[in-house]
């Protein structure tokens, strides 16, 4: 099937021509195809927030079209670039982990193509562009109609670098060691820890439960919404991605905790104990 729209991630901002260049460059092959903006405001260079926001996406994007991911700090390297077909369409973008948790997301590679047939690129007079010279392209082709296996070379699926999506730990006494995943522009910040395992330990909603981040000790509701929270009351609330998230009600819990993409945080449910120290979140 030809693919007829295109949902598009980056992290080359707004600032720059670069969004606006490479959507010139796919409508060039095909201009009925539709583009889709995800974000472009993914912080320069971080796969893993790139990663994280691609598999937020893509389950809620239309069946049969492409996705193109660009976050590729290797760029110009040796990194392969790549279209990974799974059942719902084709992923492109740099083989740096950046695909891989949306792929397993998708049900997992059912082909992937080593983008390197430069009879599909634009000639480029340097390296540093892929984004444009390549996966574009690459875009605009298969929209044309162009078939998957003439943009390059089959490669083993099992071969594609994995993200580094980090897990919780589980300390002996019960507490969750885990981190910030995402901070939204609302500040509400979203743990990698999901709120079944704070059923399993013990926790109740409406009951509070310890939580523990840099030097402080705090305490934090377990509500249904956002506005069950008290004025300035941390709360722990299910947020619409089905993970664990601290906020407050109108006010950024980031700003307030101090808390940041990355951030340590330890959740302590009723009856559990958490060791002086408590091990952190597990990269597999």
């Amino acid at each position: 099937m030809t693919p007829s729209h295109c949902s598009f991630l980056s992290d080359y901002g707004s600032v720059d021509e670069f969004v606006g260049v490479c959507k010139s460059v796919m409508l060039g092959f095909a201009p009925d195809l539709r583009i889709v903006d995800l974000t472009h405001e993914i912080p320069p260079h971080d796969v893993k927030a790139g990663a994280l926001a691609l598999v937020r996406s893509v389950q809620y994007l239309p069946e049969g079209g492409v996705v193109l991911a660009v976050v590729d700090p290797g760029v110009g390297t040796d990194r392969r670039l790549v279209a990974v077909e799974v059942a719902q369409g084709v992923l492109l973008g740099p083989d740096n982990g950046l695909l891989a948790p949306a792929v397993a997301m998708l049900g997992g590679a059912e082909r992937v193509v080593s983008l390197a047939n430069t009879d599909y690129h634009l000639p480029s007079p340097g390296p540093t562009f892929a984004g444009r010279d390549v996966l574009a392209p690459a875009v605009g082709h298969l929209a044309a109609g162009v078939a998957l296996s003439e943009l390059g070379e089959e490669v083993d699926a099992a071969g594609l670098v994995p993200g580094l999506v980090s897990l919780p730990q589980h300390d002996e006494g019960g507490a969750i060691a885990g981190e910030v995943w995402w901070v939204d522009r609302f500040g509400n910040c979203q743990l990698n820890i999901d709120p079944e395992e704070l059923t399993a330990h013990g926790a109740v909603r409406g009951e509070p439960i310890e939580v523990r981040f840099g030097d402080q000790v705090r305490s934090a509701r377990w509500v249904d919404t956002y506005a069950d929270a008290k004025p300035s009351e941390l709360v722990l609330v299910v947020d619409s991605y089905g993970l664990t998230s601290l906020a407050l009600d109108r006010q950024s819990a980031a700003a307030a905790c101090h808390l940041r993409v990355g951030s340590a945080v330890t959740l302590v449910p009723p009856g559990a104990s958490v060791s002086d120290e408590p091990p952190g979140p597990d990269h597999p």
